[in-house]
């Protein structure tokens, strides 16, 4: 253990810094069982002290992801669940693996005026008509998301006859028009969660939620979707591999003139 390190550091600076470093390794899957090490074992590994987890570990249960109790030691409360946003995916196709999505539709119809914001982002025209869906998506049976989207009325009729309890929209987004779905821009924010959602997402009112506002082009670049989602973020991480590249300004990655 680096004493140093930890007595080098305020308290509650040593207790965040465990606490990120246990984050992390709960949500890469590190306790396949579930189960903690004790205080004693954690510290050796993370080279800090027992009060720094202890602390740590108080912060973690604070969050949800984590519960402690006498003669079981601690352990996680529920398993969170990756979500890569570097590659454009349905939510059942990205939780391949970890169990079965299911979908409660909540709304399925034709509007004949999508909120303006709406239709100015599918590029509507004035009185065109669009098809709103909203489904709280469920894993395993327990609450992952609310998911609302708008999309163009000749793409999303078709997706109404599909099976929406069942599938992703992506999907019978490709498989109605028979084109594929091209880029999304995806803006995340971090929100918490008013009455109506906390109720159908089964948490706490004030609970932190993501909140995913996504645009989705087919491949010929024509917008169809927009959707807004809310995240349960007790059970989910969104996580992506990035390159860097050289930046538009870099003079190198201009063509040579003359």
């Amino acid at each position: 253990m680096s004493d140093g390190w930890v007595s080098s550091q305020p308290r509650a600076q040593r207790a965040r810094r465990v606490a990120d470093l246990l984050r992390q390794q709960i949500t890469a899957g590190a306790f396949g069982d579930g189960v903690l090490p004790d205080e004693r074992t954690l510290g050796d590994r993370l080279g800090a002290s027992r009060n720094a987890v202890r602390e740590a570990l108080g912060l973690l249960r604070g969050e949800g992801l984590i519960t402690r109790r006498r003669g079981v030691g601690t352990t996680v409360v529920t398993p969170k669940y990756g979500h890569g946003l570097d590659r454009l995916a349905g939510l059942a196709e990205a939780l391949t693996g970890y169990g079965t999505v299911t979908n409660e539709v909540r709304v399925a119809e034709v509007v004949a005026g999508p909120p303006a914001a709406i239709a100015e982002r599918l590029n509507l025209p004035a009185g065109a008509a669009a098809v709103h869906i909203e489904r709280l998506r469920r894993l395993d049976g327990l609450p992952l998301s609310l998911d609302t989207s708008y999309l163009t009325a000749d793409v999303g009729r078709g997706v109404l006859g599909g099976d929406l309890a069942g599938r992703d929209v992506f999907a019978l987004i490709e498989e109605t028009t028979g084109l594929l779905l091209g880029r999304a821009e995806v803006a995340v924010h971090a929100v918490t969660a008013d009455p109506g959602t906390a109720a159908l997402l089964e948490i706490p009112v004030g609970a932190a939620v993501f909140a995913i506002e996504r645009l989705t082009f087919l491949s010929d670049g024509r917008p169809v979707d927009v959707e807004s989602i809310r995240v349960r973020a007790d059970r989910f991480t969104l996580c992506a591999t990035v390159h860097r590249g050289r930046s538009a300004s870099d003079p190198s990655t201009f063509p040579p003139t003359g």
